[in-house]
């Protein structure tokens, strides 16, 4: 059974970074493309970035580009989100995020999720 385990989230300041952490157990990691997405109280669940399987290619919503940065270390299973200059509207659970194929921006095609991590950004 494949389970992914989010850690990372927290409380931090406007302006401040925190890195995500994600890992994966129970198949091989490095078949997967890795997504973070996120979900704010009383909104959709969003996407947030995208990464390939073989860690080439990138994809990333326009909110967080130049911002984030999601990398994977396939020795360690682990999928990060460095998150940095960090507003009060980046708020939300995140959540990781798995498929086989390629790189997709909707939450429908993703088939394995963690369970959420809080990150909170006071103003």
């Amino acid at each position: 059974q494949v389970q992914l385990v989010e850690s990372g989230g927290g409380l931090v300041q406007a302006g401040g970074s925190l890195r995500l952490s994600c890992l994966v157990s129970g198949r091989t990691f490095s078949w997967y493309t890795m997504a973070w997405f996120r979900q704010a109280p009383g909104n959709e669940r969003n996407f947030v970035a995208a990464l390939s399987s073989n860690g080439f290619t990138t994809y990333y919503s326009d909110s967080v580009k130049g911002r984030f940065t999601i990398s994977r270390d396939n020795a360690k299973n682990t999928v990060y989100l460095q998150m940095d200059s960090l507003k009060a509207e980046d708020t939300a659970v995140y959540y990781c995020a798995a498929r086989d194929g390629g790189i997709r921006s909707t939450s429908l095609s993703y088939d394995l999720w963690g369970q959420g991590t809080q990150v909170t950004v006071s103003s």
